[in-house]
């Protein structure tokens, strides 16, 4: 290995050799270091974790533990897990030597993490706490397994938090509809409360929106985004077809849509329920007849 100072950059850079997982003989190149001592920093870590030395820190195994479980598993999952590993251990751990990380500092780490609480005073739900905790414990159990650590200190502390989360409940739609009327003199709350219900999205999905998201002619909205503070990392985007979703009993554009369609099929006359239903279904409506007596709507 050695460390070189570029006169044309006025940085240095570190070059060295190293032999991949099949032997090959490989060179490794890193420039742009502002003084000597942060490029040989750089050099003695890298050796570390080429070697696969339990003295390198957390934060270098964290690299080579997300990268050996990334083939493995989903993209999103790999996602949820890197996103819970930046944001929830390396600030506590990266540069803690990952053999010297003992029992009593896993206590105290999750001790931070219960007492964390948001600008309402909320903390983290005890399904989350859990999750944070087997995140902690699977790092660390890779590095047992995998890399001679002599045993997993996450797991000889105990866990945090509890796996099942309380039991979610849903409203009817008899309820929601009971719900949307009541708000239904406040556009904003209105029409924000009809996407979540008819279209499914997240808050962070909801806050995202732009007016450059809604498509009235086709009558699509696009989600491709997130709210920059939920907390989630976006891995692709889908379009919500409203026709598709809005099954017949929603307000507005349907209820108008349904009052076109009979209009059309009783241009002409009178004509049979079950014409009228099939042709409702057609468009994706769904209309209740309610004269049973008689044979035809007019």
């Amino acid at each position: 290995m050695a460390v070189i100072k570029n006169k044309k950059t006025n940085t240095y850079e570190v070059r060295t050799y190293y032999k991949d997982w099949t032997g090959v003989r490989k060179q490794k190149t890193k420039r742009g270091f502002k003084r000597k001592c942060d490029a040989q920093d750089w050099e003695r870590a890298f050796k570390l974790k080429e070697n696969r030395s339990l003295d390198m820190t957390f934060g270098d195994f964290v690299n080579i533990y997300l990268n050996d479980i990334k083939p493995r598993i989903k993209y999103n999952t790999w996602l949820t897990k890197k996103h819970i590993v930046d944001k929830k251990i390396l600030p506590y751990f990266t540069d803690r030597k990952l053999q010297e990380i003992k029992t009593a500092d896993i206590r105290q780490w999750q001790n931070m993490i219960m007492n964390h609480r948001d600008a309402n005073g909320k903390g983290y739900s005890q399904v989350y706490l859990k999750t944070i905790h087997n995140q902690m414990s699977a790092i660390l159990n890779h590095a047992v397994n995998f890399y001679d650590l002599k045993s997993n200190v996450a797991r000889k502390a105990g866990s945090m938090g509890k796996e099942k989360s309380k039991e979610m409940l849903f409203w009817t739609k008899e309820e929601y509809t009971q719900f949307i009327e009541a708000v239904a003199d406040k556009p904003i709350s209105f029409y924000a409360f009809e996407i979540f219900y008819w279209c499914g999205l997240r808050m962070g999905e909801l806050l995202a929106l732009t007016p450059a998201d809604l498509d009235f002619r086709s009558h699509t909205i696009r989600i491709n985004k997130l709210d920059k503070d939920s907390g989630f990392e976006w891995i692709g985007e889908y379009d919500i077809s409203a026709d598709d979703l809005l099954s017949g009993n929603c307000r507005g554009k349907k209820i108008k849509e349904a009052k076109e369609l009979l209009l059309e099929i009783l241009a002409d006359g009178a004509v049979e329920q079950n014409v009228i239903v099939k042709k409702s279904e057609s468009r994706g409506m769904r209309l209740s007849i309610t004269d049973k007596r008689k044979g035809d709507i007019r």
